[in-house]
């Protein structure tokens, strides 16, 4: 048995689960209850171990095992049991515990991190139940119960608590994408930072009101608010310097303390429905004053008296002090006080007193208003409202309004979520634990919003700051066994609510700049040594500040209200999109999940954005645009295999399929081309031209597809084809070209063009034209394959029914920064081929480099033909296809061939037939030799071996085609300079060559100086032994112009007059 090394630096433990040899013995390091490995068993029996518990182990004992598998393959992929290994001792702690625990370890040596204890009670039920239950239930719930009715604030519940199903940025990010996630990801960011600013407000509201109002630095004025919003400036701002403090010295003690916090909202909530109960035996005595039907401060008086008799005299109170001047004979005294008479009644009348019929429907009053008890009658008088003790509305209420402010109540779902990383089985933790603390606070709330209206009187839940009872918290009024608990236990969960927001917004922004998504915040992405993101903490911090220095709780609450349904409304489609496109990794554990409840979570999300507020539901909207675009546009490296791609892929399936089912209609035919282009030696694009000129002719709409062919076998140039086809793609991006790049390797250049023209495309999305550059200098190349490709290329377009464009001097095109100035694009329009010349003038037109460009069109009559009605017939013809273009006729008469025709005709084929003499293949001279060696061979054989039997001559088997080309290469080849000098031009080729010649002298008559120049391209001949005089006589077509786009069409009409 092999021996084993000792372990070296770096390697102090053995996990648990492996086994070790020790000894000369198999011992197991398994944890208590596991089973023993058989197969680690078998590795180091067999010798093969290289490191007890190692990967290399457990690959060197396969690899000696199963010898199928190469060892290399082994390296390059890891075995089964090597990774069922590393997915059982895999923890999901987050980064910054795990950095945490680095910075504590006392003696320096790295400790495996302790697995996630939490169940769902603990780890996701509290948390979430600390967060939802907090400033709002306590200093706002009353008040919306009061001011809209319990229907109304059942409503407002309703629609808040079902819009809300979990979710985080993470999810968004690979559900949705980069883009949509890091939007979502900073309305996150963003809505938990406000929400810090709003539970500081509330703890400096309760604190400031309630427990020491002596405090305050500003003193309010009678239905001033701004020295109370002054003050929670100056508590905020110190408040929220010493929770960073906290938060910054580490997070540990901020966990600590919420055990404290959630205690707190615990008690305060029993102790609200232990008042319920006891006010339905024994109502508290808390009495209100009223002075008509409108409701005092009580806090600037002691009784509810005009006057009392003291010692048999009587005297005005301290009430009556506040509405008269001078003594109480001759007192000046204010008329609606001197009409309306005091009234005492019980603020909390207790479960039984049937006070809920009066609050069942809502009271919404305006800025500046006196709240008043409905149903109670007063005298009508003139008085200065503004000066006199009342209890006024500090904000013109509404509904929608209410909706914003008592969203943030609900925004705190997503504690579980956050805590993925302490939980033993987050799968099944966060979707139950987050559902049953839903259903926990809805029925909190529901049932808080019903006995409040059943218990408390209408005119005090309208006192939102419990001016009308002492100033006390008007919740606190109905509290047992007294309102202290409510104080004590809403200023501390409003304090431990803070901590949190101000310890889970940072990492939220830290996760967000370690994804890289956005280059500006990297920043935020450092932390200090225990693993605190320092940095995102102190943007927090100063966000936070400016939520504080709006002073005002109920101006917060929209805001973060605003962020946090943006963040919900991401997530709901997250979840709807995965489950629509069923994505074989979407597999949700949970299994009460419908996609409807996600879009209508989604719909109410967006519905409550405009309902709470339609001006901020717009800034936040615009705001997550922007930062989309951002991301779009700074190109977003992830690729998380998000959902929105395969939304993508889903509907490009669709469309193809569509697309299949009949051809395009001539309405909707645009070229959508297959750019064949040429590589240098160093495999760059040979002609970038020729896609700058796709661009322009394309301007990114319909398909394009970049080709091209390297000479081989795939196996041999693989990397040299992957390095083309980033050349390609990097060339198609400076000269902004939006298609599709693909590069093949054949044999041959013909073959891979061949492929290209036959498979490019998929379904119905194929390409119906191609475009390629003019092969130059085909005369001078030594050899004939380049025009040989071309020419076969006209063919195979013609036989698949594709359009063919042939750009001339493609080299002096214009790039996508050149501005063409005044000119022309010149149409040569021979025959008829489907109207593909007239629309591709149009489709350049459209692009900034040929906008300025007039369109000509130029067409040829014969001498039986009436030019002038021809003239009429073609503008008609125009004013229908809606084209801008000057017409012209060119009359072209047949006349005599010239001497020049005749000669130009001669040199073509006496060059033809000189190259064919000179350009006798290395394969064909090697024959030649090979036939004359055999023959000598032969000779010599018979001379010397005549005795020897017939069987061993040399037989060879000749077929009738083989002996008629034989004799045609021979005959070839044995013509003499004298015979090519004598010989007499073929009389077709100079019938072709005439009309070149003259219809070349027309055009560059009438269009030399033009930008482009398009022409009706020729056929190539049939017999392929005219093919070099096809490419001669386009050279003579094309002679003397600049730019030049030889078009062949496709057969099959691409231009209608209806649009």
């Amino acid at each position: 048995m092999a021996g084993v090394t000792d372990d070296p630096p770096g390697f102090p433990y053995t996990p648990p689960g492996v086994d070790v040899l020790e000894g000369g013995k198999l011992t197991s390091n398994n944890v208590a209850g596991s089973s023993h490995d058989p197969f680690q068993s078998f590795a180091v029996a067999s010798g093969a171990v290289s490191k007890p518990g190692s990967d290399a182990a457990r690959q060197d004992g396969l690899y000696s095992a199963v010898p199928l598998y190469s060892q290399d393959e082994i390296d390059s992929t890891p075995m089964v049991s090597s990774l069922l290994n590393k997915l059982a001792n895999y923890t999901n702690i987050t980064q910054g515990v795990i950095e945490h625990e680095k910075a504590e370890s006392e003696d320096g040596i790295q400790r495996v991190p302790k697995g996630p204890q939490m169940g769902t009670f603990i780890g996701v039920f509290l948390p979430c139940m600390q967060n939802i239950l907090g400033v709002i239930l306590f200093l706002r719930l009353t008040w919306i119960v009061g001011t809209a009715g319990i229907m109304d604030a059942l409503a407002i519940v309703f629609m808040c608590c079902s819009c809300v199903t979990g979710g985080s940025y993470y999810m968004i990010s690979r559900a949705l994408g980069p883009e949509f996630g890091g939007a979502v990801g900073l309305c996150s960011y963003l809505g938990t930072t406000f929400a810090g600013s709003m539970y500081i407000l509330g703890t400096m509201e309760i604190f400031l009101t309630y427990i020491m109002p002596n405090a305050a630095v500003f003193k309010a004025g009678t239905g001033e608010p701004n020295g109370m919003q002054n003050n929670m400036r100056i508590y905020g701002t110190c408040c929220l310097a010493i929770m960073v403090l906290v938060v910054f010295v580490g997070v540990k003690y901020v966990n600590k303390l919420a055990l404290v916090f959630l205690s707190c909202v615990m008690l305060s909530i029993m102790a609200i429905y232990a008042g319920v109960i006891q006010s339905a035996i024994k109502p508290p005595d808390s009495q209100v004053c009223l002075l008509g039907n409108r409701m005092l401060q009580n806090s600037m008086f002691d009784k509810c008296q005009k006057t009392e008799v003291i010692n048999n005299v009587t005297t005005p109170t301290k009430l009556w002090t506040l509405f008269c001047e001078g003594d109480l004979g001759n007192a000046t005294c204010n008329e609606y006080f001197t009409q309306n008479n005091l009234t005492v009644i019980q603020a909390v009348p207790g479960l039984l007193s049937g006070v809920i019929s009066d609050n069942m429907w809502a009271h919404y009053g305006k800025y500046k208003t006196i709240v008043e008890k409905e149903g109670k009658s007063s005298e009508p008088a003139s008085d200065k409202t503004s000066e006199m003790p009342y209890v006024f509305n500090d904000i013109t209420t509404f509904f929608t309004l209410l909706v914003g402010i008592y969203f943030p109540s609900v925004t705190g779902i997503m504690a579980g979520s956050n805590r993925s990383g302490d939980l033993r089985d987050p799968q099944r933790s966060i979707p139950t634990g987050t559902i049953m603390a839903i259903a926990t606070t809805s029925f909190i709330y529901i049932s808080c919003v019903v006995l409040f209206g059943a218990c408390i009187d209408g005119v005090v839940l309208r006192d939102k700051y419990g001016e009308s009872v002492n100033g006390s918290l008007v919740v606190a009024t109905l509290a047992w066994p007294s309102s202290w608990v409510i104080v004590i236990g809403s200023f501390f969960s409003c304090c431990g609510a803070g901590l949190q927001s101000l310890t889970g917004a940072p990492r939220i922004l830290q996760a967000i700049s370690r994804d890289g998504i956005m280059p500006f915040l990297q920043v935020f992405g450092h932390s200090k040594s225990n693993g605190e993101p320092t940095w995102a903490l102190l943007l927090t911090a100063a966000i936070c500040e400016i939520g504080i220095l709006i002073g005002s709780l109920d101006n917060v609450a929209p805001i973060l209200s605003m962020f946090f349904l943006m963040c919900y409304l991401f997530v709901n489609l997250a979840c709807a999109v995965q489950t629509l496109l069923r994505t074989p990794n979407w597999r949700p554990r949970f299994k009460f999940y419908h996609w409807s409840l996600s879009f209508l979570g989604m719909s109410l999300s967006l519905s409550l954005m405009f309902v709470s507020s339609w001006y901020y539901a717009l800034v936040v909207i615009l705001i997550s645009g922007c930062i989309y675009k951002y991301i779009e546009y700074r190109g977003a490296e992830k690729e998380w295999g998000d959902g929105i791609r395969g939304l993508s892929l889903n509907a490009a399936q669709y469309a193809l399929i569509k697309l299949e089912e009949a051809p395009p209609h001539t309405k909707n035919w645009r070229p959508q081309l297959l750019v064949l282009l040429k590589l240098d030696s160093d495999l760059g694009v040979k002609h970038p031209r020729l896609l700058s000129f796709t661009s322009q002719l394309k301007a990114g709409k319909g398909l394009t597809i970049v080709c091209s062919v390297l000479e081989g076998t795939y196996m041999a140039r693989e990397a040299d084809a992957k390095l083309s086809e980033k050349n390609i793609k990097a060339a198609m991006a400076k000269e902004k070209t939006k298609g599709f790049c693909h590069v093949v390797v054949s044999s041959n250049q013909r073959d891979g063009f061949s492929h290209l023209i036959q498979s490019a495309g998929l379904g119905g999305m194929k390409h119906n034209a191609v475009l390629m550059a003019w092969p130059a200098n085909w005369k001078q190349s030594e050899s004939n394959l380049s025009w040989k490709n071309f020419i076969e290329t006209v063919r195979e377009t013609t036989a698949a029914h594709q359009a063919l464009l042939v750009a001339k001097n493609i080299d002096s095109f214009p790039t996508n920064q050149e501005r063409l100035g005044v000119g022309t694009i010149d149409v040569w329009w021979i025959v008829h081929d489907g109207g593909l010349l007239m629309l591709l003038p149009f489709l350049l037109r459209q692009h900034k480099v040929w906008r300025r460009c007039k369109m000509r069109i130029f067409t040829v009559a014969q001498m039986d033909d009436n030019s002038i009605q021809m003239k009429k017939d073609l503008q008609m013809f125009l004013y229908h296809l809606r084209l801008d273009a000057k017409v012209e006729v060119v009359e072209m008469n047949a006349g005599d061939i010239s001497a020049f025709t005749n000669e130009k005709t001669l040199v073509m084929e006496q060059r033809s037939q000189m190259l064919k003499q000179m350009q006798l293949s290395k394969t064909e001279r090697e024959r030649e030799a090979q036939l004359i060696h055999d023959k000598n061979t032969k000779s010599h054989a018979t001379l010397n071996d005549k005795a020897k039997p017939t069987s061993d001559r040399v037989h060879m088997t000749w077929t009738k085609e083989k002996l008629i080309s034989e004799r045609n290469r021979l005959r070839e080849a044995n013509m003499t300079v004298r015979d090519i000098f004598s010989m007499k031009p073929d009389q077709t080729n100079v019938r072709r060559m005439h009309t070149a010649v003259k219809l070349n002298k027309v055009v560059v008559n009438k269009s030399q100086g033009a930008q482009l120049v398009l022409l009706n391209m020729p056929g190539p001949p049939k017999n392929q032994g005219g093919d070099e005089s096809y490419m001669e006589f386009l050279e003579v077509l094309t002679e003397g112009l600049k730019r030049v786009l030889l078009v062949r069409g496709s057969g099959r009409e691409v231009i209608t007059i209806y649009s």
